[in-house]
């Protein structure tokens, strides 16, 4: 195989096909999250490893060449933002910016590249392919809670996170009357059990979590100035995350002498995967008597940037307990087995696939 390294420090090795054309791609990460499990992302390079050797072990002969990606910084663990190189390669972030990207020690992207000795060509960057598939953990308890044994990734929730900062007027804890109080702790909580009651009605697939808070000066003597907490909101449906937006922007700007304000952080439109590819995938589960759930993405992956110029879709493994981002992360070696098969019997597939639309285009 050849190996290949681009500037953002992506690996690819290539298998040769017959034919002089883009490859199909597996892929995924190596990087973890401190104290992260042993399969996230780890997983997803192994299987595609071991398909590439299954199909050399028995002299499969490839028509379409067939790429193994490993994407650097995909957690954003060390360096943010998460999935950093993929993003640069998709056009989604600017590479210029990453390369200023810098960890807790004041270590900059760009240092810590020029000294791994990764740093390789812009050109080895993957620009076309016929399609990519990435294998994952689940890395949640659906496919467990469902006894099914394989994920047919349609794509990726949208979402929207919002901060939402409380502001009233710090005073003693003990000489103020609970009637002249402007305590913004009250009021944030009061909007966050509101909100909990409100979000809870819109859709049962919505999924939301009031995940940071901030209470200034955070002095159990003193009545707290400033709450400031975030709302993370995740969704299929755009409809839907209006409808949450909606809510998030109406909120009263003054209670109980306090003042709230919400502002929008960041957000990320629904990704929908390749739906050729995804019908490939559920067709191999059927062939390999495999039982699976069609379902999107509530994390995100590379393959949500890499599906904005190739066509591209998720095979996900269950995940035990739905544990992930923590040491007890765990899939059966079954379930990975599983896994590796529906992922090589999609690449055969696909091979067939794209070899006869060429041979079709050629005789046209």
């Amino acid at each position: 195989m050849d190996i290949q390294v681009d500037d953002m420090a992506n690996i690819y090795a290539i298998l040769p096909g017959k034919k002089d054309c883009p490859p199909i791609v597996m892929g995924s990460h190596l990087d973890s999250v401190e104290k992260g499990g042993r399969f996230d992302g780890v997983l997803g390079i192994l299987t595609a490893i071991e398909a590439i050797r299954t199909i050399k072990e028995n002299d499969i002969e490839l028509e379409i060449p067939l790429m193994l990606v490993n994407f650097t910084n995909e957690e954003g663990a060390r360096f943010d933002p998460a999935m950093m190189s993929s993003g640069v390669i998709a056009s989604k972030f600017s590479k210029e910016k990453m390369l200023q990207s810098f960890d807790k020690n004041g270590i900059t992207f760009q240092e810590a590249l020029q000294a791994s000795g990764y740093e390789g060509e812009q050109g080895n960057r993957l620009t076309e392919a016929l399609a990519y598939i990435e294998l994952h953990i689940e890395q949640g308890p659906v496919l467990a809670a469902k006894q099914r044994e394989i994920g047919v990734v349609e794509g990726v929730l949208g979402m929207v996170c919002y901060e939402i900062t409380v502001t009233g007027e710090s005073n003693h804890a003990g000489t103020t009357p609970m009637s002249m109080r402007k305590d913004p702790m009250i009021v944030a909580s009061r909007i966050i059990s509101s909100l909990h009651e409100q979000l809870g009605k819109i859709d049962e697939e919505l999924v939301f979590t009031f995940g940071r808070m901030h209470v200034a000066p955070n002095i159990h003597t003193v009545i707290p100035n400033e709450v400031v907490f975030t709302i993370d909101s995740r969704h299929q449906n755009p409809a839907v995350m209006r409808k949450v937006e909606k809510l998030l922007t109406g909120l009263a700007s003054e209670e109980n002498g306090c003042h709230i304000r919400p502002v929008k952080l960041w957000e990320r439109e629904t990704v929908f995967f390749d739906a050729a590819i995804c019908n490939e995938v559920e067709k191999s589960c059927h062939d390999l008597g495999y039982s699976f759930h069609r379902m999107f993405s509530g994390a995100g992956h590379d393959a949500q940037y890499i599906a904005s110029y190739i066509p591209s879709a998720m095979i996900f493994v269950p995940s035990i307990k739905g544990k992930s981002h923590c040491e007890e992360e765990e899939t059966t070696f079954e379930d990975c087995a599983k896994g590796a098969d529906v992922l090589l019997e999609t690449v055969l597939t696909l091979q067939t696939k794209f070899s006869m639309v060429e041979k079709n285009t050629l005789n046209s």
